[in-house]
């Protein structure tokens, strides 16, 4: 069973919901991922979505666009390089690690051996945005071939036969999408139950919600109906904010993380 598996079960049988927040790889530097990962397991991520930097951001708003932007520039942040990070931060934690990538990168490095490398690195499974559910057949065959999960996005409006063929295509988690539009801090609480429920009404694997959920509140009003709430450009900008005034990025990273935890607790609140 995968990490990914375990983790969802694991959150069933105790009648928990998870949190997965997203970091962009190289920010702050992949020198330090090991303890950025281990920060966030310490305090309360269930999974971690690892950006791989793309020069051209899918869906992506703009304070994760500019973090990639810096990786790719300032950090010369590359596809192996990030895997060897994740090699080497791959004992200091023992929660899902999954990759959100591009499908040009994966094209460019072959499918086959990025799933192969991506597997042999210890990352747990692959989410590529820009792969559209009819075209992403071949991919799907080498994930699944390396043990990796393969995540399909499921938006506002995808309802019907395409809900269908994307859920049924999924492995590991659904990911839908809380709103339409790019990533981004909101001020309002996504309403997502009746996208939940036609989502379940088609597989039993977990679902996890992301885009534009930024606060504790947020994250207690997903995880109602959702399994897990994905939290992104809330906690890179925390990040950016710290590199930028000269505070340690990863307290700063784990502070924002506990604070979103505190989401999970429906006594809290």
């Amino acid at each position: 069973m995968s990490r990914v598996a375990e983790a969802f079960d694991r959150l069933r049988a105790e009648g928990r919901r998870g949190l997965a927040p997203f970091v962009v790889a190289g920010r702050p530097g992949l020198d330090r991922l090991g303890e950025t990962l281990e920060a966030l397991e310490g305090a309360g991520a269930t999974m971690v979505e690892l950006g791989v930097p793309f020069s051209d951001p899918i869906a992506d708003g703009p304070v994760i666009a500019a973090a990639m932007h810096r990786a790719l520039t300032d950090g010369g942040v590359r596809p192996h390089a990030i895997l060897d990070a994740v090699a080497q931060a791959r004992g200091r934690v023992t929660i899902p690690l999954v990759a959100m990538v591009s499908v040009s990168i994966v094209h460019r490095l072959g499918p086959a051996a990025f799933c192969r490398d991506a597997a042999a690195a210890g990352l747990d499974g692959l989410i590529v945005p820009d792969a559209p559910v009819d075209e992403a057949a071949p991919i799907r065959a080498e994930a699944a071939g390396a043990g990796l999960t393969f995540s399909h996005l499921v938006g506002p409006q995808t309802t019907g036969d395409r809900l269908a063929r994307t859920v049924g295509a999924s492995t590991g988690f659904v990911y839908l999408l809380a709103r339409a539009g790019v990533t981004g801090e909101r001020a309002d609480a996504p309403d997502i139950a009746g996208r939940v429920a036609a989502i379940r009404t088609q597989t039993d694997l977990p679902v996890a919600c992301g885009f534009g959920i930024s606060t504790p509140e947020q994250v207690r009003a997903v995880v109602r109906h959702a399994d897990a709430a994905i939290v992104g450009s809330a906690l890179v900008r925390r990040i950016e904010d710290a590199i930028l005034a000269g505070r340690d990025p990863v307290a700063d990273a784990a502070d924002a993380v506990a604070d979103l935890a505190r989401g999970l607790d429906p006594a809290d609140g």
